[in-house]
């Protein structure tokens, strides 16, 4: 009987996500993924394995990662302390090449393997491909860039051929052909707006947006955009959650539908926020 039961329950979790997986078949969904969460393997493998079962459904998804916590090791082990400025990193000659390297040598392509193994197609798109920025000057960042252009012949292409694209937050100076480092929500948020996506999902390690950081209990489950100016006033919104809100505020006036936040280190977030009416973290509307 118990096992019947447990076999009860898992047919109504499918049956309830019916209805949205009819209703999102065929729309692309862009993920962002980053922050510590991309140091602990199961969390990994839970991410992977729910990407791969949207793609499986007819769900066409973007991967845009960071690699924020490898990029910092890395600049520690070359006998240097990273730094910030407003949630973003301060990139010189020499810290940009760590981040190119770590980037497109070590986070990407382990990414791209954990999809594979789990049945997805998936192949690395290297963000300055696509990417056109401008450095950002106030205050100066060294080779740090905003987005001021998106090309998405190559993310559409892949989309077409059923292929994930794994997107690196990297771009190329539109005055200097430099390489430039890009913060990974804003870039995100840029192909979002570009690709005009049903939704826009941040995997961090976070619950989402809280009142109080400190007390998940404090989760805001759904925000209009119409009250992000106040919480920032009120310090609610802050640090590194800044670039992801800004980020969100961005991509829901050019078009994104929905924008949510979720908890990586909770087994099946993505599936859970996107399958369930429910939901697990902070949904973004207009």
């Amino acid at each position: 009987m118990e096992k019947l039961d447990l076999a009860q329950t898992k047919a109504a979790v499918l049956a309830e996500a019916l209805p949205y997986i009819q209703d999102f078949k065929g729309s692309v969904i862009l993920i962002k993924l980053g922050g510590s969460v991309m140091e602990v393997e199961e969390n990994l493998e839970s991410i992977a394995c729910d990407i791969a079962f949207l793609n499986a459904v007819g769900i066409k998804v973007v991967l845009v990662h960071g690699g924020g916590k490898a990029i910092s090791k890395a600049i520690r082990e070359s006998g240097h302390e990273p730094s910030f400025v407003e949630g973003q990193r301060v990139t010189d000659a020499e810290t940009m090449e760590i981040v190119r390297r770590t980037l497109n040598n070590v986070v990407n392509p382990d990414i791209v393997a954990r999809l594979c193994r789990f049945g997805a197609n998936a192949k690395p798109l290297h963000g300055n491909w696509m990417f056109g920025v401008r450095k950002i000057t106030s205050p100066d960042r060294g080779y740090v860039g905003e987005v001021v252009e998106v090309s998405t012949r190559s993310v559409s292409e892949m989309l077409d051929a059923g292929i994930i694209p794994v997107v690196t937050p990297l771009g190329t100076g539109v005055e200097d052909a430099h390489l430039y480092n890009v913060n990974a929500d804003l870039a995100a948020a840029a192909l979002a707006k570009a690709l005009k996506v049903r939704k826009f999902v941040l995997v961090s390690d976070v619950p989402g947006l809280m009142m109080d950081p400190s007390d998940p209990a404090t989760l805001i489950s759904t925000l209009k955009l119409e009250d992000t100016a106040r919480l920032k006033q009120e310090g609610v919104i802050s640090g590194g959650m800044l670039p992801k809100i800004e980020s969100c505020e961005a991509a829901i006036r050019e078009g994104v539908r929905k924008v949510h936040l979720v908890d990586g280190r909770m087994a099946h977030s993505i599936l859970l926020e996107i399958f369930t009416r429910q939901g697990v973290g902070t949904e973004i509307t207009q």
